[in-house]
């Protein structure tokens, strides 16, 4: 056995394959030893591999790790001015003013009730805010939970509310840490599905927690897994509990206010300087004496005369002021990679972009957004309905009464979300023409890119269009001849063919 062993290994203990071309015997046989540059540890790459290890994804972001990160985040995020309008600018992106429901059954009127009770219920409770926080909440604090609970002070038939509670709250009372069926606050059944959740009653963080008793401190509820919403992103198989969406970028950012900070202290630095007086002779060479670091008070418009052998000069803050500028680009942009964010819409300047290139950088952003949009939906949107749902039917006259028949299975519905306008309206509907009309598009899409409900544009187009023929008034008359003008913008790339919006493949990716 050992000496099979001993044959398969070469002396540096690396696999050794026999060749398939090789005769068969104990003559001619050729070795091929397989290996990857990337798994050798050398000294030059020891030091760098060094955290590398092999956890689990629950070991790999377990409670300390997470609070540690959370922590630095949230911290960031408040004191650095990028870090803040990159999250805001997440949040307002993925949300805008907050998701409609479409229903899509047959009976028109019953869904024409569904959606104008829905509508009337998230204005009160306020869905879109609370959904552009718990965007928030993942970005900075890689996870955000709300409870399905009955709040009867929300002015609305349909007491449904969505309370939201931090991550922090969220975890293993100490005297049930050590449990395999339960990681850190998610209780698990017997097939590795969330069962239920445990939710301090009180924030680890409050200011009064010091003073609290211990009992306090460790009190929990535990609710049903039916009554949570958990929003994060598993980024590995197994994955529980989320990390925030800038943990790479945490470096970054405090590399990026040590360099702003260091570039102010230089400029300050060389600007208390009025001047300086130096000599270009040795040590005991002829100058006249002066004494070292003397200051002398200088009056405006003076003429003077230096000491012989001495010459006037300024302090300059050539550094790091020289690639300053440079600097913010390439750090920010690194930064907002990790969010799959341009770095014109991270640093809120388009000025260094040109219309091609400013569109082809969006359908990338954009593409993420639709793809957290659909997270939501699935996550959030969808249970919110049937809770909403379940408790409409029981409010006498609300709902049709049909809908007390549908059962478990959510009836035929569509999200809308707010559309993103295009740079050049006018290009925008001259492509929309010829998709209409050779069947590439229909209304819905159309009107779907602009977050709009097209029964809702069409039925308000037929009351105006009734309303104006009957005061007699004719609608502008519409022509189109020849071929649509040829674009005006500035676009040295010569991309405008293939991401301009006359190209039905990327028309919902226009932006501004």
């Amino acid at each position: 056995m050992l000496k099979a062993l001993a044959n398969l290994l070469n002396r540096n203990g690396r696999a050794a394959v026999r060749s398939t071309d090789a005769p068969r015997g104990g003559r001619g046989r050729r070795f091929v030893v397989a290996k990857f540059d990337s798994a050798q540890t050398t000294p030059d790459n020891r030091k760098h591999w060094a955290n590398a290890d092999g956890l689990s994804p629950n070991a790999a972001v377990n409670p300390e790790v997470r609070r540690i990160l959370r922590n630095r985040a949230r911290y960031e995020v408040a004191n650095n001015s990028y870090a803040k309008g990159i999250a805001l600018t997440l949040a307002n992106d993925t949300i805008g003013t907050g998701p409609r429901l479409q229903m899509l059954t047959d009976d028109a009127v019953a869904n024409a009730r569904i959606e104008d009770a829905f509508e009337q219920w998230s204005r009160a409770v306020d869905l879109a805010g609370k959904l552009r926080t718990m965007r928030l909440a993942r970005a900075e604090s890689g996870e955000a939970f709300a409870l399905l609970v009955s709040n009867p002070a929300i002015g609305s038939p349909v007491s449904l509310d969505l309370k939201l509670i931090e991550a922090d709250q969220v975890c293993t009372p100490l005297l049930r840490r050590g449990r395999t069926d339960e990681i850190d606050g998610i209780v698990l059944d017997q097939w590795g599905n969330p069962s239920a959740y445990r939710v301090l009653k009180r924030h680890p963080g409050d200011s009064g927690s010091l003073r609290a008793p211990i009992d306090d401190l460790t009190a929990y509820d535990t609710f049903a897994a039916s009554a949570v919403v958990h929003y994060f992103r598993a980024d590995r198989p197994g994955q529980l509990r989320g990390i925030p969406d800038i943990t790479p970028a945490l470096p970054l950012f405090a590399q990026l206010r040590r360099y702003t900070l260091a570039t102010i202290a230089a400029a300050e630095t060389a600007a208390n300087f009025a001047a300086v007086i130096y000599t270009d002779a040795p040590p005991n060479g002829e100058a006249d004496p002066l004494e070292p670091m003397d200051e002398v008070e200088l009056e405006q418009r003076l003429a003077t005369v230096l000491p012989g052998g001495w010459k006037l000069g300024q302090v300059h803050a050539e550094q790091p002021t020289t690639t300053f500028g440079e600097f913010k680009r390439e750090i920010l942009n690194e930064i907002a990679r990790c969010l799959n964010m341009p770095f014109n819409v991270a640093a809120g300047n388009s000025s260094g972009y040109n219309y091609a290139s400013g569109r082809l950088d969006h359908q990338v952003y954009f593409k993420s957004i639709r793809v957290e949009q659909h997270q939501l939906q699935l996550t959030v949107l969808d249970r919110l309905l049937n809770a909403w749902l379940n408790e409409a039917v029981l409010v006498e006259g609300l709902l049709p009464q049909s809908l007390r028949e549908r059962g478990v299975a959510l009836p035929e519905h569509a999200w809308f979300w707010d559309g993103v306008e295009h740079v050049d309206p006018a290009k925008e509907a001259t492509a929309q023409a010829p998709r209409l009309a050779n069947h590439t598009t229909t209304l819905a899409a159309e009107y779907a890119r602009q977050g709009r409900d097209w029964e809702q544009e069409l039925r308000q187009r037929a009351k105006e269009r009734a309303l104006m023929d009957e005061l007699g008034l004719s609608p502008a008359p519409t022509t189109t001849t020849g071929n649509p003008p040829a674009p005006q913008e500035d676009d040295t790339d010569g991309n405008e063919d293939s991401n301009g919006p006359g190209n039905p493949q990327h028309s919902e990716a226009s932006v501004a």
